[in-house]
């Protein structure tokens, strides 16, 4: 055997290679699916729309112009059946991206598997279910903290007993990432999640002390990588060295396999640009070197976003392209074939172990205060993070963290992969959301008929209830509810009435200044602007209302332009997010505002923008001008700017200090002021 064949014989398995993936129907969804896996894809991850993610059927009010948006639209046992048919779920590994109703999902999952004839036991996938980062950074929570970690401790509990290779819950530290968090705050505020979910589990007497490490070994990661390469692999090696000491000291866990770091990993989207957006594929690939270069924490799976994801939804050709760089990685180098390439280099053993104290100590303050439910609560954790954010975007803009093609090398030849921007992204035909609320509502007429014979979901919702109201787990409660051809929005609406619904911090008023309003700087002059402005139009400060139409839950940029609104003088009015058209109205005329943006990444600005636009002409408040900021293609800005919007901020708006400044522009033309020049 020649020494090039010893290599390949000796060489480690591949990760698994994903995409997260889904939108549409649950028949778009399915042949996506299908195609992937025919390229080389080993597991599936699925994306669900927000109304599936927050509880709601598509035909609810705040649902409207999120149906199949950001993923697959799941509101019935029939559509999970559709979602996965052809695809034997016995053999599959599936990533399912849900928290507030990961167990509805995942009965759901459950009962397809068991009427394909699979053996429940053999399942293996994963379920997202955390939901502290949905209160701090991605919104889709529904219940309050005590309630919803009810329902991730039950799930953890029956998983063990009942589906043994599943992974329950997925710790995501992906988007605290995304909402700003520093490596230590992302290592921190995730053991602080792990620590509060696992001593759940213990303390809820569900599972006996000896199957305790099966728990352990089934809590696995999901983490987000950036493009600063050495530090994100040094976190992963911090992550696994912190796990195995928690593990090993407060639960006493000896099993050094139970006790393994178990994660996957879909690298930044934060820092993808819209601007020249073909330098996102060298950052992706440069990021995925971080969670695969490592042998001793190298990620168990790895999801990649496509090269236009700052622009709109990827296009089946931009989600092959992200699945061949893990390809090229993993089946043309030589990266497999060796042990950890970084073992005794001093300076990753110093920057590791920097981290892992760190990280320490924070994990140690948020204990102090209770635990992360008390830190969620108190609103420690979503200020720390909107600090965090707003110092990264002071560095931004300031130039002293350089983005290429953002704020440093701007010029560029056209490119001819934007050349028609129609066309570089997916779009989602709008005459989907009207189908699929036609198909809900037919399989509300007939679930009951042939050949699906359901029993009446009355009596299951009930026992739901019931066992919601008392200390049964609820899994089981669930599962009847999936067979019974219950709604996603009925399943949620049964816990919301025993439940109630909870109102995340959003961290806006405690998070301090990000950016010295100095003499001669940008800001005092945006400060000089609101001043004049206030005084010329006879208040004593200018109103801006930031809303959030919808369910999508990215608050991120929403709270950077209201921190930075009330640092130039503004009143802010904040609600935080999943408000309708009519409610955002009602508190502008309320609080008597100048001003009202709107922010929207989700793709329902070209229904939900419009709405509020109509809302205020008919109040007679066509005086107050209207921004919209998101992830908004050129087409639809263009649409929204005739419907009367004032402006439109993209991700290549990056200056928020700039769009402040535009804001009291836009106010002043409003009020027929002349406009304002402030000398600099």
């Amino acid at each position: 055997m020649t020494e090039r064949q010893e290599d390949e014989r000796q060489k480690d398995r591949p990760w698994l290679m994903r995409t997260y993936a889904g939108h549409s129907t649950a028949e778009a969804s399915n042949e996506l699916y299908r195609r992937n896996l025919a390229k080389g894809q080993t597991g599936l991850s699925v994306a669900f729309d927000l109304p599936t993610q927050t509880g709601y059927d598509s035909d609810h009010i705040l649902a409207r112009g999120e149906v199949g948006r950001v993923g697959v639209p799941i509101a019935h046992l029939g559509d999970m059946r559709r979602l996965f048919q052809d695809i034997p779920l016995e053999q599959m590994n599936t990533s399912m991206t849900i928290n507030a109703t990961a167990m509805w999902l995942l009965a759901l999952y459950q009962v397809v598997a068991e009427e394909q004839g699979a053996d429940i036991t053999k399942l293996q996938g994963t379920t997202q279910n955390d939901i502290v980062k949905e209160y701090l950074s991605r919104g889709t929570h529904v219940f309050p903290p005590g309630p919803s970690l009810r329902l991730t401790t039950d799930m953890i509990a029956y998983t063990v007993s009942h589906i043994p290779k599943w992974n329950p819950i997925n710790i995501c530290s992906y988007h605290l990432q995304e909402a700003g968090a520093t490596p230590v705050q992302e290592i921190a505020y995730a053991m602080s999640t792990a620590i509060a979910v696992l001593d759940a589990v213990r303390d809820s007497g569900q599972v006996p002390e000896e199957k305790f490490g099966d728990v352990v070994a089934r809590i696995s990661f999901f983490v987000n990588a950036g493009v600063r390469f050495i530090e994100e692999m040094c976190k992963m090696r911090a992550f696994g060295r912190i796990w195995d000491r928690i593990t090993r000291e407060r639960y006493g866990i000896e099993n050094p396999k139970q006790r393994r770091f178990r994660y996957g990993v879909q690298v930044n989207s934060l820092g993808l640009t819209e601007a020249q957006p073909e330098n996102n594929v060298q950052r992706i690939v440069l990021e995925m070197l971080a969670v695969t270069l490592s042998k001793d924490a190298r990620a168990r799976a790895v999801q990649l976003p496509a090269w236009n994801e700052a622009l709109g939804l990827p296009r089946p050709w931009d989600q092959q392209w992200s699945l061949r760089i893990q390809q090229v990685l993993a089946h043309e180098s030589d990266l497999l074939e060796y042990e950890d390439i970084f073992e005794g280099s001093h300076v990753i053993e110093a920057k590791v172990a920097a981290l892992v104290e760190e990280s320490f100590a924070e994990i140690e303050r948020i204990q102090e205060m209770g635990g992360a439910m008390a830190a969620v609560e108190s609103g420690y954790l979503k200020s720390q993070l909107v600090a965090s954010h707003a110092e990264r975007r002071g560095r931004i803009e300031s130039g002293r963290e350089k983005i290429v093609g953002v704020n440093i090398f701007e010029t560029t030849e056209p490119n001819p992969l934007t050349a028609d921007l129609d066309t570089a992204i997916q779009t989602v035909d709008p005459a989907v959301e009207a189908r699929v609320i036609a198909s809900l509502q037919h399989w509300r007429d007939t679930r009951y008929q042939p050949p699906f014979n359901h029993p009446r979901p009355c009596k299951a919702l009930e026992r739901l209830k019931e066992a919601a109201k008392g200390t049964d787990n609820l899994m089981e409660a669930t599962l009847e509810c999936a067979r019974a051809g219950v709604t996603t929005g009925e399943w949620a609406g049964a816990l919301r009435e025993v439940f109630g619904e909870f109102r995340a911090p959003t961290g806006v008023s405690s998070a301090p200044v990000a950016i010295p309003a100095e003499e001669g700087s940008a800001l005092s002059q945006v400060r000089r602007k609101v001043e004049l402005t206030a005084k010329d139009m006879g208040v004593g400060k200018l109103r801006f209302l930031v809303g959030k139409p919808g369910l999508d839950g990215h608050s991120n940029g929403a709270e950077q332009i209201a921190v930075r609104a009330r640092d130039a003088g503004f009143e802010v009015v904040y609600q935080g997010i999943r408000l309708t058209p009519e409610q955002i109205v009602d508190a502008a005329l309320a609080e008597d505002v100048h001003a009202v943006g709107l922010s929207i990444l989700s793709g329902s600005h070209a229904q939900l923008v419009p709405d509020v636009l109509e809302r205020l002409r008919v109040a007679g408040a066509t005086d107050i001008p209207v921004i919209a900021g998101g992830i908004i293609p050129n087409g639809d800005a263009e649409q929204l700017k005739e419907a009367g919007v004032a402006a439109v901020f993209t991700p290549k708006d990056f200056d928020i200090t700039g769009i402040i400044g535009r804001i009291v522009d836009e106010i002043r033309k409003a009020n027929k002021l002349d406009p304002l020049e402030v000398p600099a």
